[in-house]
């Protein structure tokens, strides 16, 4: 069982950064790949970015593509997503998610329970 913690959302001019954590339980961490989703307000659910076990390998959504950037810490258990140059439409829930597997399928098996970034224009 892996549990994830989300931090650092929170309320950002258009143009400016912020940087979310998300922070894994449990002693396996590395052998997890991991990603990043949003959900806005009467939307459905959408992927950002994902990054393999060792970051080795990186993915990303169209329109993050070149403002975002995900990393990986395993020895602090943790999680990154760097997002640059924010625009409005960058305004969502974000969350994380692991799945049990070295290599990115977004198969994902846990989640965690989200972070709010609002992005005002």
């Amino acid at each position: 069982q892996v549990q994830l913690v989300e931090s650092g959302g929170g309320l950002v001019q258009a143009g400016g950064s912020l940087r979310l954590s998300c922070a894994a339980s449990g002693r396996t961490f590395s052998n997890y790949a991991m990603g990043w989703f949003r959900q806005a307000p009467g939307k459905e659910r959408e992927f950002v970015a994902a990054i393999s076990w060792s970051g080795s390998a990186t993915y990303y959504a169209d329109s993050v593509k070149g403002r975002f950037t995900i990393s990986r810490d395993n020895a602090k258990n943790t999680v990154y997503l760097q997002m640059n140059s924010l625009k409005p439409e960058d305004t969502a829930v974000y969350y994380c998610a692991a799945e049990k597997t070295a290599w990115v399928r977004r198969q994902y098996d846990y989640w965690g329970q989200g972070t709010q970034v609002t992005v005002s224009s």
